[in-house]
């Protein structure tokens, strides 16, 4: 399977996607835990379809340390008992920020004051732009259909510089 066009070696798409990973930067750096950075960017993944990025963000969150048990339950995150619940409250923030089209007012009251009660300003913000972030991810992989399966952790690394 081949993607529809190669992003990685085209001109205009790899000076977007140095722009792109320097954003993912800043929110890489700021205090929102990795793992929660992680599981967000899975479950986004997972709703969009995106393979790519569903590798991607599995491979990323297993390198740092994320245990397989919680990565097999993140689609069922509801019914788990493994996430914390500040963990819950993110990946239900992911699940009504990605579905805004499936909820008339998009991300729930209940939903942002339980954020609000587990995250500080910055990690806020940087929930908020993780999940912008990797909505805009999904739907570029998706689009170009991308395919699933060749991530290796650190591969994308040389794009930061």
């Amino acid at each position: 399977m081949d993607a529809r066009i190669n992003l990685f070696d085209n001109e205009l798409a790899l000076k977007f996607g140095k722009r792109f990973s320097a954003a993912s930067m800043v929110i890489k750096h700021s205090s929102l835990p990795e793992s929660t950075q992680e599981l967000v960017s899975l479950r986004a993944s997972q709703i969009n379809g995106c393979g790519f990025c569903t590798d991607m963000h599995t491979k990323d969150a297993t390198a740092a340390g994320e245990t397989p048990e919680r990565l097999h339950l993140v689609a069922a995150w509801r019914e788990a008992t493994v996430f914390t619940e500040a963990e819950r409250a993110a990946l239900a923030l992911v699940e009504e920020g990605t579905r805004i089209a499936d909820h008339h007012r998009g991300v729930s009251d209940e939903t942002w004051d339980q954020v609000r009660k587990h995250f500080d300003s910055e990690q806020v913000a940087a929930l908020v732009c993780q999940v912008a972030l990797i909505n805009a991810a999904n739907r570029l992989n998706v689009i170009v259909r991308n395919p699933a399966g060749s991530y290796v952790p650190g591969m994308f690394d040389s794009m930061m510089s």
